[in-house]
């Protein structure tokens, strides 16, 4: 917990630093959505949101648990297998993967997408418009299968448009 705080105060400063860097007019830039602002904003709203809290595998390490940077928003590593689905046990209804990227509940199993801009395995064929649909209406591509526990999509659809649009964005600029 304590490193996922690190790591998120590190995100915030960086991503306030890029915008501060921006000049003057950085806050009218970000709610314009202009170019790095916009990515900074991304990574500032990805960052306190969570998406890297299950979207990026954890990693054994001697003092626990970190996320591993390598997979940064990659999703279920496939090479792990599926997580078998658990049978609730009074107040434990629900088991994860050692990696927090794989959920078993009451909803059956889940796993984090892949939210990277890869085009067979992560978001790379989604378009703007789609993953903004997803995240309201809580279906796969913004119009499909359900998206399920635990993906907060009833508190993500608040979100504004310029806000999910920075959001998409973040990753995308990742793969320039």
């Amino acid at each position: 917990m304590r490193y996922t705080f690190a790591v998120a105060l590190v995100c915030v400063v960086a991503a306030v630093a890029v915008v501060g860097h921006v000049g003057g007019s950085a806050i009218a830039s970000i709610r314009a959505g202009a170019g790095p602002a916009k990515t900074a904003r991304g990574l500032y709203l990805a960052t306190v949101m969570g998406c890297s809290d299950c979207h990026t595998p954890l990693k054994m390490t001697p003092t626990g648990p970190e996320p591993d940077a390598t997979r940064l928003l990659a999703g279920h590593p496939e090479q792990i297998g599926a997580l078998p689905r658990s049978t609730p046990h009074g107040a434990w209804p629900v088991s994860a993967a050692a990696t927090n990227t794989a959920f078993s509940g009451p909803w059956g199993v889940s796993y984090a997408a892949n939210l990277t801009p890869d085009q067979n395995t992560g978001l790379g064929i989604w378009t703007e418009e789609m993953f903004i649909q997803a995240l309201r209406t809580g279906k796969h591509m913004g119009t499909s299968r359900p998206i399920v526990p635990p993906m907060p999509c009833p508190a993500y659809r608040h979100a504004t448009d310029e806000d999910l649009q920075a959001i998409y964005a973040y990753p995308h600029s990742r793969a320039q």
